[in-house]
């Protein structure tokens, strides 16, 4: 980026970079850092990077976007999430299942160290299927 003169960049992050809340609701002051998982730490990791470069260069700027798990489409049906298939994760199943376009969400696994022996991700998967 630095050799071609690119140097603004928009970073699509995610909101697990607070970790467990502090306190509810979440803001832009929320303390970060506090990652449960290795993909939150590599997007803190990361964000971690791009400030430093920004301090570093003054001539840096950049967007840090942290999502709380993102999913919907607009309208139109142009822009957003609208699988055709097989979806390639979760929250496109549930949404298929909610509409009645599929009848059953599956839930593959039961030997995990969870309370119920799912793939427990968040909670969601155990709230899912009970």
């Amino acid at each position: 980026m630095q050799a071609n003169g690119v140097h603004n960049l928009v970073f699509s992050s995610s909101a697990t970079v607070y970790g467990d809340p502090q306190r509810l609701p979440i803001d832009e002051q929320h303390p970060v850092g506090g990652c449960t998982n290795p993909y939150s730490k590599t997007k803190f990791f990361i964000e971690e990077m791009i400030s430093d470069q920004c301090k570093a260069n003054k001539d840096w700027n950049a967007v840090l976007l942290r999502y709380f798990n993102p999913i919907g489409a607009h309208i139109s049906g142009l822009i957003g999430e609208d699988p055709q298939g097989i979806p390639n994760n979760l929250l496109p199943y549930v949404a298929q299942v909610a509409i009645g376009s599929r009848e059953h969400l599956s839930v593959y696994g039961d030997d995990y160290d969870t309370p119920d022996g799912t793939g427990n991700r968040e909670g969601l998967l155990s709230k899912i299927s009970k």
